[in-house]
């Protein structure tokens, strides 16, 4: 879920200056509430209503007698759900190749991104599909280092490749660069990357006969981390980024939602112009273009093979920047769409899994803080201690249950020991979410938020085990 991009110019947006939200509208017939221009309600100012609501409720709880049983019964009722996850049976994602394929654009925004660009160029323009029916567009917004030059040589080299350089003045970021250059391309399934990104030749043959499903309108692959041996953190996001594939697996088989993650993402054209491309006011284009595709009707589906590795953050700070923006972009679609999310456009099982989503992702630990200065104040147990636990739990399980998954070979019991320590390790480190999430929910109520280029530098590691 990469950061948008934004210069460095952009005013704040407070409670005087409402957003204008702009989403192109690439469909010629398409007219819907969601897609046209309009005016958003501030988001700072629902922010600070779902935090007041969300910590008087929980402080209510504390001191009504019928509290508990309320959490008892959330507990019991996000129990049945999680079992559901659990013992679901993952779709079977395996298809025949057409033999008429489609045409496919490979997307890639970057800036300043000379330690990664050649090789990136080059693991796409080697791709395996079809008869060469699919182009590789690089988007370079406006790079001040050897970026330019080094893709100038790289177009000689490789027919398919086309190179895109945006104005100093160009805005929208990542989502403005990718909305640029769509009359441009020519494919109906359009696959975007992070520079930084590695895949395997084979990708486009194992992904795009998803495709051969008419209501599939997106697809989601796993994201690896190239440098995860280095240290704790690049370790912890190996393993969180294997939970969040298998829950994103296992909620698309109950019927939930599945979502799109920035890197390795496959759209449908015809799916993306019905929902007016990537919107240009957000910090996270993947998660709102994810509600707006299943508002539209489109599925998402997410795979766990074949994964696209890219570069984990190497240090605490980097995470809770990189993570904080995650947090905050998750959060605002919540802000953005609640109405049309409410009115059940999605249809009641992709609306039943995302809230319960928004409850244990969002909503438990900007509660945890009150929850716990009340345990102190009354002398005793934090009330949410129950959906907290069963929160923590499904973690370890689906962390769990995705290393497992990520190992082709037969486990042995020493095997399931190596596991088991990586998913405490990875349990360990998933803890900051907490911190993230009560922080982020808590920050978007009385700072308003200033729309700026976010870039995660790139160092060129080599790629691990895909």
């Amino acid at each position: 879920m990469p950061a948008n991009s934004w210069p460095e110019n952009n005013t704040d947006h407070g409670n005087s200056d409402p957003l204008d939200l702009i989403l192109p509208d690439l469909s010629e017939n398409k007219e819907s509430e969601y897609l046209q221009p309009k005016r958003f309600k501030v988001r700072r100012g629902k922010a600070a209503l779902v935090l007041t609501i969300v910590w008087s409720g929980t402080i209510t709880l504390h001191l009504v007698s019928w509290g508990s049983i309320l959490i008892l019964g959330l507990t019991t009722i996000l129990g049945i759900h999680a079992l559901g996850i659990i013992f679901t049976k993952p779709r079977d994602y395996s298809s025949n190749i057409e033999t008429n394929l489609p045409f496919v654009s490979v997307l890639v925004a970057a800036k300043n991104e000379e330690a990664v660009i050649g090789r990136l160029v080059r693991n796409l323009c080697n791709l395996e599909y079809g008869n060469g029916q699919y182009e590789v567009w690089i988007i370079d917004d406006n790079s001040t280092d050897n970026t330019p030059q080094l893709l100038a040589e790289l177009k000689q080299e490789y027919q398919q490749l086309n190179v895109f350089r945006r104005s100093p003045q160009a805005s929208g970021g990542k989502s403005g660069a990718l909305n640029q250059v769509l009359p441009l391309i020519k494919g109906d399934i359009i696959a975007v990357f992070d520079a930084d990104a590695q895949v395997t030749p084979d990708l486009l043959l194992k992904v795009v006969p998803l495709f051969q499903k008419d209501k599939v309108g997106a697809v989601q692959i796993r994201k690896a981390i190239a440098n995860a041996p280095e240290n704790f953190w690049t370790k912890g996001q190996m393993a969180e980024m294997l939970l969040d594939i298998w829950f994103q697996e296992q909620r698309t088989a109950i019927g939930g939602i599945g979502e799109l993650r920035g890197n390795g993402q496959f759209v449908r054209r015809q799916a993306l112009a019905s929902c007016g491309g990537w919107n240009e006011e957000t910090i996270t284009d993947d998660l709102d273009l994810t509600i707006r595709l299943h508002l539209d009707k489109w599925d998402i589906e997410c795979v766990f093979h074949p994964p696209v590795e890219e570069e984990g953050v190497t240090n605490a700070t980097a995470l809770w920047h990189q993570r904080n923006r995650w947090a905050e972009g998750g959060y605002q679609r919540y802000l953005d769409y609640w109405d049309l999310i409410l009115k059940n456009r999605m249809g009641t099982k992709k609306t039943w899994d995302l809230l319960i989503f928004m409850v244990t992702m969002y909503i438990l630990p900007t509660a945890a803080i009150p929850d716990i200065l009340m345990a102190i104040a009354r002398h005793r147990p934090p009330m949410l201690s129950s959906v907290t636990g069963l929160s923590l739990g499904m973690s370890v399980i689906g962390m769990f249950a995705g290393l497992k998954q990520v190992r082709s070979e037969q486990l042995k019991p020493s095997n399931y020991l190596v596991l088991l320590l990586q998913t405490l390790r990875g349990s360990l480190y998933m803890l900051h979410w907490l911190l993230v999430m009560s922080s982020t929910t808590a920050r978007m109520s009385f700072r308003p938020k200033r729309l700026k280029w976010v870039k995660t530098v790139h160092k060129g590691v080599e790629k691990s085990i895909l």
